[in-house]
C-alpha cells in the first residue's frame, strides 16, 4: 500500500516511495493513495471483478416473475429475489467503498506531464474538486441500490399493483442504471491499462476475460428475451381481456396476478373465458403472434425452475447473439423488432471485438514458434538453393532444433539490453555465478566484484555433435566454459608427424585459454592469439563464453590480485599446460631411462675388466685352468650382454621419440 500522511496544504511532489510513508504511523482513511502504487493496482482489478459481477445480477432480476401453469396468473419469485438483492447489496457496499477510495487517490497534474510520468498532487480538497467534477455522479449512479428498493419498497406501496406494472417497473430501473455501470467498467478498464500495461498478464487469461464479456452479454440478452416474453403473454391476456367486457363472467385484470387468485367470481371466469386458449403457444392454431417469444412457451421456461429457466435463456441468447440474431422471427411488433436489430448489430460488434482480441492474444502465445517455423522454412529453402551436402544441411537442422528447445526462440540479449545496467547485473549474477562457480579455475577466486564482471560479459554458447568450436591454428576469439555436455580436445602439436594428444572436457572445464594469456600480457598485440588445439562437441553442449574484447576488459581486474594461487590454479586446469607438463615428464622419464642403461653396461663392462686384471701367479696349469674358465665366463657373459643391448636397443628404437613441446605463454597475473 502506498501512501502518505494527510497534509494540511497543497503538496506537489514526486511519486517516490519516499511520499509515501508506513501505514502503521497513521489510520487507513487518513491516507492519500498513489494511483500507481501497489493497493490501488490491486483494488482496480478487484474492482472490476466486482463491476463484472454486477453486470451480470442486474439481468438476474429479469428472471424474478414467472407464470404459475396451473393458476394461470402471474407471480414474483421473491425467494430468488431475496438472495439476488444480499448478493447485489454487497456489490453496492463495495462500490461505496470505491467511492471513498477514489475521494482519496492523488492524480497527476496536467502541467507537470512534460517530461516523464508528472507530479502527484495530494491535497485532499483538490482531490475532491476534481472527483466530483468528474466521475462522482456516474460512480453514484451506478452505486445505489435502485432494484432492491423497487422490489421491497416501492412497488408494495403501489395500491394497485399488478403483475405488468411489478414488470416494467423492474426492467425500467436496471436499464437505466446498466448505462453508468458500463461507463464505470470503461475507465476502469483503460486505468488498469495504463498503470500494468495489460488486463490480463496471460494471454489464456486475456482469452478467456473476452470469452467472459461475450457470455455476459449473451446472459443479458436471454435474460431480456425472458422478460419480453412475460410482458408479451400479458399483452396477449389484456388484448383477448378487453374483448369479453361484455360477457357474463367479465375479464378482470387482477384475475391475472396470483396473489388474487381467490378473488371472487375468478373460477367462474376460469371455466367460461377464452382467453386462455386464445393465449396459449400450444393450441393450434395459435391465435395470437408470439414471434421470436414462442419457444419460452413452447417449452414451458415460464413455468421452470431457476437453473432450467436460466440455462436455456442463457443459450438462447448466445444463439442469438452467435448467428446474428437470424434464428428470430419476429412479428410485427415495434418492440420485438427494435429489440430483433439490437440483437443482430450487437452480436456483430461483439463478436468481431471477441474474434480479434482472442486471434491477438491466442497469436501472441504462438508468435514465437510461427516465426521460427517461418525462420526454419527459409532455411531449408535456402540450403536448397544453394545446394548443400545433404550430411552438412542435417548439422544445420540438429544446431536449429537445439537452439529452439534451449531458447524457445527468446534472444536473451535483447531481453537484458532493454533494461537498466544494475538489472542487467542481478540477473547475470542470479543465472551465471553459480555455474561459474563450479569452474574450478573460478572457484579459487575470493573476489565477488570480479565474479561479478565476469557474469555480466558471459554469453549463451550452444554446439550440436559433431561441432567444432575451434580448430588448431585458427585465430582464439572467446573462451568457453562448459556448463553440460562433452567437449573433445586435441592437438597434433602444430601437425607434427606421430604426435596426437586428446582429452574430454566435461562440465566444470573450459578452453581457448590462448586467450587469457594474450589478454593478461600487457604488451598483446592486436591480433588474436592461435589456437593450439581443435575443439569438437562430442554431444549437445550448453556453454558460456567470453569474447575476446569483453575477456581484455575482464582481465583487467586480476591485475589487482597479487596472489600466485590463480597462477597455479591456470596451470593445473590448463590443459594446454597439462599436455606440456606430461610430455615433459615423459621426456625426462625416458633420459632417465638411457642414462640407467648406459651405467648398467659401463658396470657390466668393469666386470670383465675385472676378470682380464686377475689373469697372473700360477703354474701352468692352474694357469690353462684359469683361462679356460676366464674364456668360458667372458664368453657367456658376452652372450648376455649382446642380448641385454639388442632387446634395450629394441624397446628404445621402437618407441618414438619425444617431440620437443614449445612451453606455454605464463599469464602475468601479478
Amino acid at each position: 500500500m502506498s501512501y502518505i500522511r494527510l497534509p494540511s496544504t497543497t503538496i506537489i511532489a514526486k511519486p517516490t516511495p519516499s511520499n509515501f510513508p508506513n501505514s502503521s504511523k497513521d489510520s487507513w482513511w487518513t491516507q492519500i493513495f498513489d494511483p500507481g502504487g501497489q493497493f490501488i493496482t490491486r483494488w482496480n482489478y478487484m474492482f472490476l471483478i466486482t463491476c463484472l459481477n454486477a453486470l451480470f445480477v442486474d439481468p438476474l432480476y429479469f428472471l424474478v416473475p414467472e407464470i404459475a401453469r396451473h393458476k394461470y396468473c402471474m407471480r414474483s419469485d421473491y425467494g430468488f429475489a431475496a438472495i439476488i438483492t444480499v448478493w447485489r447489496s454487497l456489490i453496492d457496499v463495495i462500490s461505496f467503498i470505491h467511492i471513498f477510495i477514489k475521494f482519496r487517490t492523488a492524480y497527476v497534474a496536467p502541467n507537470s506531464r512534460v517530461f516523464g510520468r508528472g507530479d502527484l498532487v495530494m491535497d485532499p480538497r483538490k482531490i475532491a474538486l476534481r472527483y466530483l467534477r468528474t466521475g462522482f455522479a456516474v460512480d453514484l449512479a451506478a452505486a445505489l441500490p435502485l432494484p432492491q428498493l423497487f422490489i421491497w419498497f416501492v412497488i408494495p406501496a403501489v395500491r394497485s399493483t399488478t403483475a405488468a406494472h411489478a414488470n416494467h417497473s423492474i426492467s425500467l430501473v436496471i436499464i437505466i442504471q446498466y448505462i453508468p455501470r458500463l461507463f464505470v467498467i470503461f475507465p476502469l478498464n483503460q486505468r488498469i491499462t495504463k498503470t500494468t500495461g495489460v488486463i490480463a498478464k496471460t494471454a489464456w487469461a486475456g482469452a478467456a476475460y473476452y470469452i467472459m464479456l461475450y457470455m455476459l452479454a449473451s446472459h443479458v440478452i436471454g435474460a431480456t428475451w425472458y422478460l419480453l416474453a412475460i410482458e408479451r403473454q400479458y399483452s396477449c391476456w389484456k388484448e383477448e381481456c378487453g374483448k369479453e367486457k361484455n360477457s357474463t363472467y367479465p375479464c378482470n385484470r387482477v384475475y391475472f396476478d396470483c396473489d388474487h387468485v381467490d378473488e371472487p367470481g375468478r373460477d367462474e371466469w376460469l371455466r367460461e373465458t377464452k382467453v386462455l386458449s386464445n393465449c396459449s403457444a400450444e393450441s393450434s392454431p395459435i391465435n395470437f403472434t408470439f414471434g421470436m417469444y414462442a419457444p419460452a412457451f413452447a417449452e414451458g421456461v415460464t413455468s421452470a425452475t431457476f437453473f432450467e429457466k436460466y440455462f436455456f435463456c442463457f443459450w438462447f441468447g448466445l444463439k442469438s447473439l452467435s448467428s446474428y440474431g437470424q434464428n428470430l422471427d419476429t412479428s410485427t411488433s415495434i418492440g420485438e423488432t427494435l429489440f430483433g436489430c439490437s440483437v443482430c448489430l450487437g452480436g456483430l460488434v461483439i463478436f468481431c471485438l471477441l474474434i480479434g482480441n482472442m486471434q491477438t492474444y491466442l497469436q501472441s502465445t504462438t508468435a514465437r514458434l510461427e516465426e521460427w517455423r517461418v525462420k526454419r522454412r527459409d532455411t531449408e529453402e535456402w540450403m536448397r538453393h544453394r545446394q548443400l551436402p545433404p550430411d552438412l544441411q542435417d548439422k544445420i537442422r540438429r544446431f536449429v532444433q537445439y537452439k529452439w528447445l534451449a531458447t524457445r526462440g527468446v534472444d536473451e540479449e535483447d531481453i537484458l539490453r532493454a533494461l537498466p545496467l544494475d538489472l542487467r547485473r542481478q540477473i547475470q549474477r542470479h543465472l551465471c555465478l553459480a555455474l561459474v562457480r563450479r569452474v574450478p579455475f573460478f572457484s579459487q577466486m575470493d573476489d565477488d566484484q570480479l565474479l561479478d564482471v565476469i557474469c555480466e560479459h558471459l554469453v549463451q554458447s550452444l554446439s550440436t555433435k559433431g561441432q567444432h568450436l575451434v580448430r588448431e591454428g585458427d585465430p582464439v576469439n572467446e573462451m568457453t566454459f562448459v556448463i553440460r555436455g562433452q567437449l573433445e580436445s586435441s592437438t597434433t602439436n602444430g601437425g607434427r608427424d606421430g604426435f596426437f594428444n586428446s582429452i574430454t572436457l566435461k562440465p566444470g572445464d573450459f578452453c581457448g585459454e590462448e586467450l587469457l594469456t594474450w589478454a593478461l600480457t600487457p604488451e598483446s598485440n592486436v591480433n588474436l592469439p592461435s589456437s593450439t588445439r581443435t575443439v569438437k562437441a562430442l554431444n549437445e553442449v550448453e556453454a558460456f563464453a567470453l569474447r575476446a574484447e569483453d575477456l581484455r576488459f575482464v582481465a583487467k581486474q586480476f591485475k589487482r590480485l597479487h596472489s600466485k594461487k590463480l597462477q597455479h590454479a591456470f596451470r593445473y586446469y590448463s590443459h594446454q599446460w597439462r599436455t606440456w607438463g606430461a610430455c615433459f615428464i615423459q621426456a625426462a622419464w625416458r633420459r632417465h631411462k638411457r642414462k640407467k642403461l648406459a651405467e648398467e653396461l659401463a658396470r657390466q663392462e668393469g666386470l670383465y675388466q675385472y676378470y682380464n686384471d686377475d689373469d697372473g701367479g700360477g703354474g701352468e696349469n692352474d694357469q690353462n685352468a684359469q683361462h679356460l674358465g676366464a674364456t668360458i665366463l667372458a664368453s657367456r657373459f658376452a652372450t648376455n650382454t649382446r642380448k641385454g643391448i639388442s632387446n634395450k636397443e629394441g624397446v628404445v628404437a621402437s618407441a618414438p621419440s619425444m617431440p620437443k613441446l614449445f612451453k606455454p605463454d605464463e599469464p602475468d597475473f601479478s
